[in-house]
């Protein structure tokens, strides 16, 4: 396959804005309120930058999916400085709990009712919202979008790596130390084996909680172990590798199980289909995956949105059945 042509596709195309500086586009975080409840969550400001993407090959931890170092420029968005939560999810999930269907746009799919508990007794309140496909992921974004009108999906693997890395270089985003990783992190070396409450360890440079640790993020991308090496050293704008088929897909951060080297903002890591290894529906769920209580969302909104018919093409994308 010939990734430039089949995957770098235009930037309308991916619903990603042209490359726009941080000076012509000045964005400022906020809070969003979802009407006729009362949760809400606070979207941090990232301003648009260029920064090296991948590690270099003497980092501790290295896989060769992380390389190489490339320069890839980013346009300006907003991400959630929290993983949605529970508190939050459910709304979408149960639609007994949704009292947004007052609003008249309920025209949405929602999941099917999962047939575990799919907090996995790990905690509920505060707590990140996990084992979720991306498919479900994305529908959740849908959701958002017709209760509040507003564009929201999920990052791209270069837009999470750089938030993240939030201007630095370094293994993570607090520097190259491990012995600093539990200030910033739930990993298997201080979880107890469960997610915690969102925002429970200290943020990254730019406000932004959990990035390493506690639990893993969906992106957009499909997960392509060489699909850096491309670009030969040039600089290249808000890159996606577009989805093409069901597994792969990338997700980012490492999570509560999940030792120091897979925080490292670079690390790397493609969805699987032994995730679903003990759901016993022909075909399996588009919805959950119930061995994977290590993954969740982390939300972006680009700077500049796509059109109306771009967003509906792009939430009414149909699911690939999963045999």
């Amino acid at each position: 396959m010939n990734y430039k042509i089949s995957i770098l596709l235009s930037a309308a195309t991916l619903f990603i804005p042209a490359i726009v500086t941080a000076q012509e586009k000045k964005i400022e975080t906020y809070t969003q309120r979802i009407p006729g409840v009362e949760v809400k969550f606070d979207m941090k400001a990232i301003p648009g930058g260029e920064f090296k993407m991948g590690s270099p090959s003497t980092e501790p931890g290295y896989k060769e999916d992380e390389g190489p170092l490339h320069p890839v420029k980013i346009s300006p968005f907003w991400m959630s400085t929290h993983e949605i939560t529970w508190d939050i999810y459910e709304l979408f999930v149960y639609e007994d709990y949704d009292r947004t269907k007052s609003l008249g746009v309920d025209a949405i799919s929602r999941p099917s009712k999962p047939y575990l508990d799919m907090t996995f007794g790990m905690g509920k309140e505060g707590h990140p919202a996990v084992g979720m496909t991306q498919y479900n992921a994305l529908q959740f974004c849908k959701w958002l979008y017709t209760r509040t009108g507003i564009f929201y999906r999920l990052p791209t693997e270069a837009e999470w790596e750089y938030a993240c890395r939030a201007g630095t270089q370094t293994s993570y985003s607090f520097g190259n130390d491990t012995s600093l990783l539990n200030d910033f992190a739930w990993s298997a070396s201080n979880s107890q084996e469960k997610t915690h409450p969102v925002g429970s360890k200290k943020p990254n440079p730019w406000g932004l909680y959990d990035m390493h640790g506690n639990i893993a993020e969906w992106t957009l991308d499909q997960y392509l172990p060489s699909f850096y090496s491309q670009y030969g050293g040039k600089v290249v704008s808000d890159p996606l590798a577009r989805p093409e088929k069901l597994y792969p897909h990338s997700v980012r951060g490492g999570s509560f199980e999940d030792g120091a080297q897979l925080l490292r903002s670079a690390a790397r890591r493609g969805s699987d289909p032994e995730w679903k290894r003990i759901d016993p529906q022909i075909p399996k769920s588009n919805w959950w995956f119930p061995e994977a209580r290590f993954v969740g969302i982390r939300l972006v909104r680009p700077a500049t949105p796509p059109s109306k018919e771009e967003i509906e093409a792009f939430y009414n994308q149909q699911p690939i059945a999963d045999f």
